[in-house]
């Protein structure tokens, strides 16, 4: 199957079996390696990217569901050597421990925030309860992505 969609802004066109999933395609075939494979099965929201601003598990999207979509990775949110207000956030709070979890959890707070940008702790958690992180108790998270709608200027 060929496929023409877009990755971080850019076109990428490839042929490839539309079982394919996208983890693979990014990983793979394009070496976002940013994006992590947790459970395989979406209940861990390591693999979580934005697909028209919405967070999707890239382990249970296939190839087939890509044509014409638009997808970011955590890659995409670094501009010109600078981070993105929520990557500098997660720094800034403490809320990366062992960091195979982060990728999921920013790209999950970036759909909240393109949703809603004046998020309550509430309304974070639960944005977030997809994603597992096994280091910490969710406090540093939390905090993050409040600061990060602040300075977006949002009142989280």
């Amino acid at each position: 199957m060929r496929l023409n969609f877009f990755v971080n802004g850019e076109p990428v066109s490839l042929d490839t079996d539309p079982q394919r999933r996208l983890l693979d395609i990014l990983r793979e075939d394009l070496g976002l390696t940013g994006t992590k494979e947790g459970c395989s099965e979406g209940e861990c929201g390591a693999c979580t990217v934005l697909m028209d601003g919405e967070a999707v598990h890239s382990c249970l999207t296939l190839a087939a569901q890509l044509n014409g979509r638009h997808v970011e990775t955590i890659e995409g949110l670094e501009k010109s050597g600078e981070l993105d207000i929520l990557q500098r956030a997660f720094v800034e709070e403490i809320a990366v421990q062992c960091g195979f979890c982060t990728p999921g959890m920013i790209m999950s707070a970036k759909a909240l925030l393109l949703k809603n940008p004046n998020p309550t702790p509430e309304e974070i958690r639960t944005a977030l309860s997809g994603n597992i992180c096994r280091c910490s108790g969710y406090v540093q998270i939390v905090n993050a992505v409040s600061r990060a709608a602040r300075e977006m200027g949002g009142e989280a």
